[in-house]
């Protein structure tokens, strides 16, 4: 059992992709790898954010019954978005109780504390908090060869310090070579003096040392080009390391490469050394899929356009998983998707003509949802390849309804509760719910694919298991009339809920209430993005073909 701990100086330096590559580094040297992320906000999950402030929550296959003491239990399966580039790396499923929050955390100890399992003892946060923390991490590591946990946060804030404490005290109790610590650290590079600079690194190692932690190997974040030497130098002697523990990653043209970047420069020996760790297998086979990989997403000269149509356009990591799926679904097929991001409230139709494909993405809320359901009827009348995820998906089937059913008024209960044609409402089990947090219908769920449809030709199996997150679905009654008119009832699930559907007579116009994003991964690509994708690249074929006769 190896613990492996990555904090970092700052926000945003990519530790979540830097601890992942170094995972999938050992992994294809043959040891049993996992990962759990530390994330020191008192939410008890990540279901509740706002996209716009923390980017795309994840939803994970399994949900866990979280219970802190008997009596008190919460659904948990929506976790932080590092969760998703963990499995995209390792490409395994991870379980929710490797999402470690202060809120799970805290809730569990004063919990505790009103059943009067503390009896006569003051509850204090050393050593009482810390003992949680280290129990919640000893239980993820006892099943694995390798456990890799990140230190969401920096290095210094006050939410993140009681977990270093923890991390201490563990380092502490467990043999010398069972641990090991590294450190990420943003070294910037002023071209006005034309020096790297490390103070503000200096300052995070000081921290750490504050702390009680110290560090084994440091991975310097950096714009571009190599660190001096008088720098790597500088950095090993402030930080107490060897120079030679010292790594690079600059800006990448895929976060994916960071892998690559990490292993020629030889940081999986430092790590087996420090562990007493010998390679279980040759990772030549697992390294050069990964290069493979890695040289087709930035080498592919092909290129489909895509645009993103939705609500949260502020920031790229709002459908960070969507982007990624194409990504790695475009690498598969030696294409490069050039994405774009449309906020449906202020959508121009005329704009869409210059697109290969159309996403409806997943959302809440009544705002821009009328510049989503023109989107979806767009598609219908151009046969624009679309692809509608969750409430992309509720939205397509509205446009459906409006478009051929002449049903104008249809809609969602969800933007409009008096429509007189309820396409999409509430499930049922949402109607009479007191809490929001963890209560929608969420995690891997079974569905059976109807034949002779297109879905059934992509996936090539009549079961499948995908992952959902909502509230609201399509209603059969309203479906079933639709199928007169095309609207093909593909997918159900065991309660016979509508999973999926496609549209008649259209190139590719596929709804699916689950997230195909979230299972696919860079070196197994999901079947219904690379289905997609390769209709995006028909079109413009043909468009180019026909822009040339028409010349």
């Amino acid at each position: 059992m190896k613990i492996i701990f990555v904090t970092g100086s700052l926000s945003g330096l990519g530790k979540g992709t830097i601890a992942a590559s170094i995972a999938s580094i050992l992994q294809a040297y043959g040891f049993d790898i996992t990962m759990a992320k530390i994330d020191p906000y008192l939410n008890i999950d990540a279901g509740l954010f706002n996209p716009h402030e923390h980017g795309e929550v994840f939803v994970l296959d399994e949900i866990w019954e979280f219970e802190p003491v008997s009596g008190y239990k919460y659904r948990i399966c929506e976790v932080d978005q590092d969760l998703g580039i963990y499995e995209r790396f390792i490409h395994r499923n991870l379980h929710p109780s490797h999402n470690i929050t202060s809120g799970q955390i805290y809730l569990s100890v004063i919990l505790r504390e009103r059943k009067g399992e503390y009896l006569g003892k003051t509850v204090q946060l050393i050593p009482h908090v810390t003992s949680e923390i280290k129990n919640r991490i000893l239980r993820i590591a006892e099943k694995y060869d390798i456990t890799i946990v990140e230190v969401g946060g920096t290095v210094g804030d006050y939410e993140a310090a009681i977990f270093l404490e923890a991390i201490r005290q563990l380092r502490n109790e467990l043999p010398h070579d069972d641990t090991f610590l590294i450190h990420v650290v943003w070294v910037p590079y002023l071209k006005v003096l034309g020096e790297f600079k490390t103070k503000p690194a200096q300052q995070s190692f000081r921290f750490l040392l504050e702390s009680g932690l110290s560090i084994d190997t440091i991975v310097a974040r950096i714009e571009k080009g190599s660190l001096t030497r008088d720098t790597i130098n500088k950095l090993a002697l402030y930080s107490n390391i060897s120079s030679d523990c010292i790594f690079e990653v600059p800006n990448l043209e895929t976060p994916y490469e960071t892998l690559m970047v990490l292993y020629r420069q030889g940081i999986h020996n430092i790590i087996l050394n420090k562990l007493g760790l010998t390679p279980c297998s040759d990772p030549t086979t697992v390294l050069d899929r990964w290069n493979d990989f890695i040289l087709k997403i930035k080498n592919s000269k092909q290129s489909v356009k895509i645009c993103l149509v939705g609500k949260y356009t502020r920031m790229m990591d709002t459908y960070f998983s969507i982007i990624d799926a194409l990504k790695h679904t475009g690498a598969s097929l030696n294409i490069k998707p050039e994405i774009d991001l449309i906020d449906s409230e202020k959508i121009i139709l005329d704009v869409l003509a210059q697109y290969d494909g159309i996403i409806l993405t997943p959302g809440f809320g009544v705002r821009g949802t009328e510049g989503m359901i023109n989107t979806a009827v767009y598609s219908l009348r151009t046969h624009t390849p679309l692809l509608g995820i969750c409430f992309g998906a509720q939205l397509g089937a509205v446009a459906f309804a409006r478009e051929y059913m002449n049903w104008d008024e249809a809609n969602s209960t969800e933007i409009d509760p008096n429509t007189k044609y309820p396409v999409v409402d509430l499930l049922p089990e949402q109607h009479d719910l007191e809490y929001l947090g963890g209560t929608m219908r969420l995690g891997g769920i079974n569905i059976i694919i109807k034949p002779n449809t297109m879905l059934h030709r992509i996936y090539g199996s009549d079961r499948i298991k995908e992952r959902f997150r909502h509230r609201y679905h399509i209603i059969p009654e309203y479906a079933e009339k639709m199928q007169d008119k095309g609207f093909i009832i593909n997918a159900l699930d065991k309660k016979g809920r509508i999973a999926a559907y496609e549209i008649q007579n259209h190139p590719f116009f596929i709804g699916v209430q689950y997230h195909p994003e979230y299972t696919s991964r860079p070196l197994s690509p999901h079947p219904l993005f690379i289905a997609f994708l390769k209709e995006c690249i028909k079109r413009k074929k043909s468009s180019l073909s026909y822009a040339r006769r028409s010349q």
